[in-house]
């Protein structure tokens, strides 16, 4: 069963059941004010006929004798039936209507009648009529010295009740009815924006196509917002899929070069060059080199994964200075005819992992080695500021055009797809960008053409509140 199709059930079962509580609430609330009109017109008909009694001169000896005087009665046409008992339940007058019959239940209801109450009651004829019954004391100088009963048939209200019934009945059928198919309508429109979703999503599964977005009717609604959030979430795929495409694809360039320059030098040493000690040895050289390359870049490819999957860093209190001052001996080492410098340097502790900042600031090292040319220089810094903790890698490099600034991070990106990058594997500035993020921080980047770039680190330091310097 479809959801509009369950949806329109329940709203009419719900409205079933409260059509059921609300008529059976109206039918008895009815019946309740029409018993009690019925019953306040028998009270003063008992009160008319005890009056009657108690205006005779010797109400004793009327009702001892049976004359007690009865209201004027139309045998035929009168609603009312008039029984005069005494308190042995002996009946001393009964109304011509009756025709010599007595109202039912007369001892039952006369035994235990109390001297100042009365008491109602229905009874049935052996015809199946009803009849409401009033039982009333007739009083004399506060003694009890009678009973009255009047009774009146029930017909008419049991007529009044059958057409609220149908009423009620036909009422609630046609609520139904329109409900039902109300609710379906209702329903078919508020699911529309679902089926669109569906259609939508399914042709994407068709058509592998991602830049697709479905439609959104009402922006403020549940609806609309799943549909914005299923649209942010095609989004979000479409660009992961493409940036799967492009890492691909940039894989393949990557190794091709290495492998070709293997299988080249391969090829070298089985045409005689294993023969040659100098070519050998340059063949193997870059074998070698080549085959560390593709070490390294498996290796961050590895990371990279691993980052993407949820690696957790081991945290613990690291001393920013000590670890520059590490990074600073490597970078004079790896560097030949670059100048390699020490600037401004504070004191700093950050809650970091220790390996991955020292790999951190060796990829803002490396990558700055690889675009200086010799006799550049490159400056390494650490400031404290307003509870931050800024490193900042400064180089006088070729510099990075302002319209790949905002790319540089991303994996195997190129600002150059003319140039090559000896000796690197594309990810560090990746690599580097997602362990400042994993340490609360992140990378700024100041580069001009021609006069070089700086790479700042923003990491927050230990124990620091906003606003301490």
């Amino acid at each position: 069963m479809s959801i509009r199709n369950r949806l329109t059930l329940w709203y009419t079962s719900l409205l079933a059941v409260s059509l059921i509580i609300i008529g059976a609430l109206v039918y008895s609330v009815v019946g309740s004010i029409l018993i009690s009109v019925i019953d306040d017109r028998l009270s003063s008909q008992a009160q008319e006929v005890s009056s009657l009694i108690q205006a005779e001169n010797d109400p004793f000896s009327v009702m001892a004798l049976g004359r007690a005087r009865l209201p004027s009665i139309d045998i035929f046409g009168s609603q009312y039936y008039i029984q005069i008992l005494q308190l042995d339940g002996r009946a001393v007058q009964l109304s011509e209507n009756l025709q010599g019959q007595r109202l039912p239940l007369a001892e039952a209801l006369t035994s235990d009648l109390a001297a100042d109450e009365a008491r109602y009651a229905t009874a049935v004829l052996e015809s199946g009529v009803r009849l409401r019954v009033i039982s009333a004391p007739i009083l004399l100088a506060g003694r009890t010295i009678g009973i009255v009963q009047v009774a009146a048939s029930l017909s008419d209200m049991d007529d009044s009740l059958a057409g609220v019934r149908r009423a009620l009945l036909v009422g609630s059928l046609i609520a139904l009815l329109l409900a039902a198919i109300g609710g379906n309508i209702l329903a078919r429109a508020a699911l529309r924006p679902i089926k669109a979703i569906t259609e939508t999503t399914q042709h994407i599964t068709d058509t592998q196509d991602l830049s697709q977005r479905i439609p959104v009717a009402v922006p403020t609604d549940e609806l609309g917002q799943l549909t914005e959030t299923i649209n942010d979430m095609l989004g979000r795929l479409d660009s992961l899929f493409q940036a799967q495409q492009r890492l691909v694809a940039d894989v393949s360039h990557e190794l091709r070069t290495p492998l070709t320059t293997i299988q080249g030098n391969l090829d070298l040493l089985r045409r005689g060059a294993v023969d040659d000690r100098a070519m050998r040895d340059d063949a193997l050289r870059a074998i070698s080199d080549e085959t560390a390359r593709m070490r390294r870049m498996i290796s961050d490819l590895l990371l990279l994964a691993q980052a993407d999957a949820g690696l957790q860093l081991y945290l613990q209190p690291v001393e920013v200075d000590t670890l520059l001052l590490d990074v600073y001996r490597q970078a004079q080492m790896m560097a030949k005819d670059v100048t390699v410098r020490l600037g401004a340097e504070d004191q700093a502790i950050v809650e970091g992992d220790t390996d991955r900042l020292r790999q951190l600031l060796l990829n803002l090292v490396v990558n700055a080695l690889k675009y200086t040319p010799a006799g550049g220089e490159i400056t390494l810094t650490l400031q404290r500021n307003n509870g931050r903790v800024r490193v900042a890698v400064a180089d006088t490099g070729v510099g990075i055009p302002a319209e790949d600034l905002p790319h540089i991070f991303e994996r195997f990106y190129r600002a150059d797809r003319s140039r090559t990058r000896p000796g690197g594997s594309g990810l560090g500035l990746s690599i580097a960008q997602w362990i400042a993020q994993a340490h609360g921080g992140d990378i700024e980047v100041e580069s001009r053409i021609g006069q070089g770039s700086t790479f700042t680190v923003n990491l927050p330091e230990a124990g620091a509140t906003e606003g301490d310097v």
